[in-house]
């Protein structure tokens, strides 16, 4: 399963979410958009990643431009269960 934790028009060379989405499923992976801004994340983002992690059928690569809000979305996620 593929996170993506960038929101789209973050960069002007970034591909949009619905464009990954469908990248994804065409190599039948499962996809996950759970945007987060550079200002951070609340409560909702890290129930979004918690259930997307129970769900998932395998392994999960998270990413967002540096991998600092994915690792930090996930540390909050893994304390919320």
């Amino acid at each position: 399963m593929i996170v993506n934790n960038r929101p789209d028009g973050e960069a002007p060379d970034q591909p949009s979410s619905a464009v990954m989405e469908a990248e994804a499923r065409r190599h039948k992976l499962d996809y996950r958009h759970i945007p987060v801004s550079p200002s951070g994340f609340g409560e909702g983002e890290v129930r979004q990643l918690a259930e997307t992690l129970k769900g998932a059928r395998g392994p999960v690569f998270a990413f967002c431009r540096s991998g600092t809000r994915s690792t930090n979305l996930w540390r909050a996620a893994q304390a919320a269960t």
